[in-house]
């Protein structure tokens, strides 16, 4: 979450870039409000304990000395009674502010650029030059159908819409770009972790996929709502960063740098009629995460070198892409900033999102307690994640980028070996 001290002191200024990601600005007044309310609470709560302290004292001294006490028994029960009573009011606020609190996002860096939607994200460069075939390129899901490699009749017979069932070499491809994948960002410096893909509520709340994200979550029915739930995880990123939860984390283990391949699942809600053909938008699918936490000095230039590895990832696949650097309307509740990474698809003739690297600088490390030592002093983290990357939408990518005439597919060389 953001820093409550930091808007309590430039409310003005926390507003101003605020509203350049759209955020209800009523929402801040109330998080002010509930703010400026629990510091009361705790004020007078400390004034009515110092209060018992000293009435217990000359409570004490009365007694000792034979003298009587009904009248200040009085008063020292009625100071409990204010003191109890302030106790449940401050739990309360807290419970407000804190609900609050969670619910505002992150505030954007200064150099993201202005706008409201994708419209306005800026292209920052490219890498490789797009394929021009002498043929009309056919779509990922007609190239799957005629080669065997995706069922979608199946997928919906068992599943419903928005699944796929993979058979064949498409099976075998993506597996192995799963490997390829793990491998690659191994040799960048980020370690392995294998994950559960079932997570309890404080992990999304640290992770901030909760309470914003909650309807697009499938999650393990318990009969109540309490932290024990379980959710699907719709990222690894997730996991990875509750992993470092109330964690102090010595300086020289800095930076933390891992990779995870996971299963992830997402309802999807908001995007009814969109993408319905193929493997582009789907409730279930395979991908590989990086996530880093670092000393804040070190964000930028880590958030560089995710990006890099993302990036030469996909050019290793030979696979045009673009860097894309997204307005604060189009950013992640959580981010401070992001760089997406679009590959081309030629069916469509345009680039797909296929990787996002956001740095979301103290955001997730305030909300999930996770810190470092520095100088004698606990210090929080920053946290940076990214897809490397999703592994459908390679494979969708990879046929259709690397697609022949006669509707064969060409396997990139770096893939050879895991084939």
């Amino acid at each position: 979450m953001i820093d409550l001290k930091m808007l309590e002191a430039d409310f003005e200024g926390c507003r101003r870039m605020l509203e350049r990601k759209k955020t209800d600005i009523q929402l801040l007044e109330r998080v002010r409000f509930h703010s400026r309310d629990v510091k009361r609470l705790r004020r007078e709560l400390e004034e009515r304990q110092a209060a018992q302290n000293r009435l217990s004292k000359e409570f004490g001294h009365i007694r000792s000395v034979g003298g009587d006490t009904s009248s200040l028994q009085i008063e020292v029960n009625e100071n409990k009674g204010a003191i109890l009573a302030l106790s449940e009011s401050l739990k309360t606020a807290e419970s407000c502010l804190e609900n609050e609190a969670l619910s505002i996002p992150n505030l954007p860096d200064d150099d993201v650029p202005d706008g409201q939607s994708e419209e306005d994200n800026v292209e920052i460069g490219r890498v490789l030059t797009p394929k021009t075939f002498d043929f009309t390129p056919k779509a990922h899901f007609e190239l799957g159908v005629k080669n065997g490699w995706l069922d979608f009749e199946s997928a919906a017979k068992i599943s419903g819409s928005r699944f796929a069932v993979m058979r064949s070499l498409a099976a075998k491809l993506e597996r192995a770009l799963i490997g390829y994948m793990i491998d690659f960002n191994e040799s960048r410096g980020f370690k392995e972790v294998w994950l559960p893909v079932l997570i309890n509520r404080k992990a999304l709340v640290g992770s901030a996929q909760l309470p914003k994200f909650e309807c697009d979550l499938y999650m393990a029915e318990t009969g109540e709502l309490n932290e024990n739930d379980l959710f699907l995880i719709p990222t690894a990123e997730a996991p990875l960063i509750g992993l470092y939860s109330d964690t102090i984390i010595p300086e020289e283990e800095l930076p933390v740098k891992l990779t995870a391949h996971t299963l992830c699942f997402r309802k999807e809600a908001g995007s009814a009629g969109k993408d319905t053909k193929g493997m582009i938008r789907q409730h279930q699918f395979d991908k590989v995460e990086i996530v880093a936490l670092t000393a804040p000095d070190e964000s930028d230039r880590m958030f560089e070198e995710m990006i890099d590895c993302a990036s030469s990832l996909l050019t290793s696949l030979e696979l045009p892409h673009r860097r894309v650097s997204l307005c604060c309307g189009d950013l992640g509740f959580a981010a401070a900033k992001t760089v997406d990474l679009e590959v081309w698809i030629p069916a469509e003739n345009r680039y797909r999102e296929i990787s996002s690297i956001s740095n979301t600088r103290e955001f997730q490390p305030r909300r999930a307690k996770i810190r470092y030592k520095s100088g004698g002093r606990n210090r929080l983290v920053h946290s940076l994640n990214g897809s490397s990357l999703a592994v459908g939408r390679t494979l969708i990518a990879i046929m259709e980028n690397h697609q022949n005439s006669d509707g064969s597919i060409s396997i990139p060389k770096a893939l050879e070996p895991y084939l």
